[in-house]
């Protein structure tokens, strides 16, 4: 059974007998006038006409006088139809191959077809060649089917031409984030994209990778949220702001998580979560709508979801009620012994490192599971999110909600503390909890406070993550980016071709 290194040493021999042809196997220019799906659904108007297609080799079947030719661009495919009689002789100069060199040719190859539209004897739509052209000779072979997941995700480029679903997904995937930024637009929010390298890591609970920037001799953390910078802006004078990009997490890989992905956070001054709410339920549908044309959707666990009519709000879940219900737990009276004991009863871990906050954020999560929503939880303590404004009607709640569907939190939101007396009192509170061993616990931010000093207005701020678009599309993590982080790895083949390289 032929290898991967005979296949490459074989079309190793057709680049050599190309070159000594004078045919350059990788020129710079080409010419096309329509792409493969134009060519099948304006066949009627481009009947007879000439045209130039290029696009990918996927298969080649020769009959001596007749070849079959079937080529693929990003729009679609479309065949190819060779006569000996019909298609121009090879012209070096040109780049032109004749039928005797379609020998020279694999599966994988890059080409320029031009030639009449056509129909076939067996009535299937066609370029009639007149003129063949090499665009870039392949090396390896692009596998028919590819399922190993670890392959697939290792070689994404060729995970995509074996199953192009999966591109396919990433061209919603783009649609996703261009929708998001759409809606937000629409409604007078402004991108500001702010920088990745922080001197403190501020706006979630997360445990962030340091960098060292030479310049300043000084250590800095990839962010882990877009959030205070965002609220620098508000102090600033903007008054709708957003940002989209990536955020890091040092945190161990989950179907769910990734360290790197990119996410969104918008705020909104004079707005409170009541506003807020209003606004994420309009956003959602205006991006299920442009991205996948529907509000209704079968998640990877079997569970249903349906956004609604516009004209319909999202119930509300109250994170107390649930934690009282659900475990007997009162949030703010159960001792941290009898939170654990429930823990342990639930077969949850109970680490040395647990706090309080921790502790009840787990048996939420158990529950959290059983839900396909959409909901928005609300009632979250005050003393479980530094950054959000006391409930005016129970000041041990904050005003937070959580936008809660297929068993997860996809969006975090609430009316933004902006008392800097309050926000360094918590800030202290979150120090402890990080100086006593919690890594996730947010950093004492001086700066951001000095900012609130000079005043910030009242605002509502919202941030969700492309975890959204994973689990719409019913995909996990890994799946849902075009090139995961992986251990670093080179197949044996590899190692053979290139034994001088240290790799």
């Amino acid at each position: 059974m032929a290898t991967l290194q005979d296949y490459r040493n074989e079309r190793l021999r057709k680049l050599e007998q190309l070159k000594e042809l004078g045919v350059d196997p990788f020129p710079a220019d080409s010419v096309s006038t329509h792409t493969c799906k134009d060519l099948i659904d304006k066949f009627d108007d481009l009947a007879g006409q000439e045209v130039s297609v290029v696009g990918r080799i996927i298969s080649i079947r020769s009959f001596g006088k007749l070849a079959f030719i079937k080529l693929r661009d990003a729009s679609g495919e479309v065949q190819l139809y060779l006569q000996k009689d019909k298609v121009a002789e090879l012209n070096a100069s040109a780049g032109t191959l004749g039928m005797k060199q379609l020998k020279l040719l694999d599966t994988g190859d890059f080409i320029q077809a031009s030639g009449q539209m056509i129909t076939t004897q067996t009535g299937e739509k066609s370029v009639g060649v007149q003129t063949l052209r090499l665009l870039t000779k392949a090396l390896r072979p692009i596998p028919e089917k590819l399922e190993n997941k670890e392959e697939r995700f290792r070689r994404r480029y060729v995970d995509m031409n074996a199953n192009p679903e999966v591109r396919q997904r990433f061209i919603r995937r783009s649609k996703f984030w261009q929708a998001t930024r759409s809606f937000l637009e629409n409604e007078g929010f402004i991108e500001v994209n702010n920088t990745v390298l922080e001197a403190t890591a501020g706006g979630a609970d997360a445990n962030p990778f340091v960098s060292h920037m030479d310049a300043l001799d000084q250590d800095f953390y990839l962010r882990i949220s877009h959030e205070l910078p965002l609220k620098r802006l508000l102090v600033a004078g903007f008054e709708k702001v957003f940002d989209i990009g990536a955020r890091f997490r040092n945190e161990n890989y989950t179907e769910e998580h990734l360290p790197e992905h990119n996410a969104m956070e918008w705020y909104w001054a004079y707005a409170d979560w009541e506003k807020g709410m209003q606004l994420t339920e309009r956003m959602i549908r205006y991006v299920c709508d442009k991205t996948w044309g529907t509000r209704q959707f079968i998640l990877a666990s079997g569970q249903q979801i349906d956004f609604g009519a516009d004209d319909t709000h999202f119930e509300r879940l109250s994170f107390v009620k649930v934690l009282q219900d659900q475990y007997g737990i009162d949030v703010f009276d159960s001792s941290i012994e009898d939170i654990q004991a429930k823990l342990k009863e639930e077969n949850l871990e109970v680490e040395k490192v647990d706090n309080r906050i921790r502790s009840l954020d787990k048996l939420w999560k158990k529950y959290r599971k059983t839900l396909a929503g959409p909901v928005f939880l609300v009632d979250m303590p005050i003393f479980m999110q530094p950054l959000a404004k006391v409930n005016k009607n129970d000041t041990r709640l904050s005003e937070q909600f959580n936008l809660v569907f297929g068993g997860s939190e996809m969006c975090k939101a609430f009316s933004e503390l902006n008392d800097p007396i309050d926000q360094l009192e918590r800030f202290k509170e979150q120090q402890s909890m990080r100086d006593a061993g919690d890594d996730e616990a947010q950093m004492l931010d001086i700066d951001y406070v000095e900012a609130l000093e000079y005043g910030m207005p009242p605002a509502c701020g919202l941030g969700y993550s492309e975890r959204v678009f994973w689990s719409l599309e019913g995909i996990t993590a890994r799946e849902g980016v075009p090139f995961p982080q992986l251990k670093r790895e080179v197949d044996e083949v590899t190692r053979s071709i290139y034994p001088d390289l240290n790799i």
